[in-house]
């Protein structure tokens, strides 16, 4: 099966500084215990985990790495895309600083950049704000920004689509839709609903780990399907979160659940979800 995977992560924390990976005490963290991924992981790791899979193209989405040195972060993508993979990278930006303008500036300056993420925090994204100041640079710059809020807070991503309708605003991991209660799935549904709304909006499915649960297509069918149905295939693509979401299910799990959940769909439908529309939306042209 060919993939573009949208949304995966390549570190070496011995080379480079990232302070989840390497401070102490460990932060918390949605899957518990993440010790098993505080190590290297680049080419030889994620193609051995891909390996029953053709990849022809990856983003590579931001660490975290050092707040202090975001442009490193991409001048060390520059060095590994030597290697054929990622084809393109989201940034890291930190819009509510005074220098979020000088940064976008220089991202710019990277043609395989193609977004940046910056997770918001409660009341980020609401009118006014210095985030939001940032977010308006961000639209002229870029045009492409990944959000990653949970979805309690998709009314404000809501309401920040709408204002920036020029912006394609990536969703990452689902809306993180951890409580798995019929209530809490009926309200992270509304909660999607509001955002599908917005025609600038696409959604990665991904990330969808429970801990001390396995990664089945039976626990995970009901929130695919329902990501599908609201946005419509043509905003939506499957994503490994890798290494994170090797804390959950191998590579080959993931990929064979969302396999399983959509073989019913169109041969062109399934394209669309595995490879064609990140490569659309992200650019890819490598």
């Amino acid at each position: 099966m060919e993939i573009v995977d949208a949304h995966h992560h390549f570190w070496d924390p011995a080379r480079n500084y990232h302070p989840w990976l390497r401070d102490e005490p460990v932060i918390p963290f949605r899957y518990g215990d993440y010790n098993a991924i505080r190590r290297r992981y680049l080419h030889e790791q994620y193609l051995a985990d891909a390996r029953d899979y053709n990849v022809a193209g990856s983003v590579y989405v931001e660490t975290e790495w050092d707040p202090r040195d975001p442009i490193g972060e991409m001048t060390y993508v520059a060095e590994l895309r030597q290697k054929g993979l990622p084809s393109v990278a989201v940034g890291q930006a930190w819009l509510d600083r005074a220098d979020a303008g000088k940064v976008l500036e220089r991202l710019t300056g990277f043609d395989f950049v193609r977004s940046v993420r910056h997770k918001p925090r409660p009341g980020d994204m609401q009118t006014a704000t210095r985030w939001r100041k940032g977010f308006a640079l961000l639209a002229k710059r870029l045009g492409r920004f990944d959000l990653q809020t949970p979805w309690t807070h998709l009314g404000d991503a809501a309401r920040l689509a709408h204002d920036f309708p020029g912006v394609v605003i990536f969703l990452n991991h689902t809306g993180l839709p951890a409580d798995r209660s019929p209530e809490g799935i009926a309200d992270w549904r509304k909660a999607m609903a509001v955002l599908a709304a917005e025609p600038n909006v696409v959604v990665k499915i991904s990330g969808l780990g429970i801990p001390g649960v396995g990664w089945t297509a039976e626990v995970n069918r009901q929130i695919v399907l329902a990501a599908i149905e609201l946005f419509g295939v043509e905003r939506c693509m499957f994503a490994s979160n890798f290494p994170v979401d090797s804390l959950c299910a191998s590579f080959g799990e993931i990929y064979r659940g969302f396999a399983s959940i959509v073989h019913d769909f169109s041969e062109g439908e399934r394209h669309a979800l595995f490879a064609g529309n990140a490569r659309r939306l992200y650019a890819i042209t490598v």
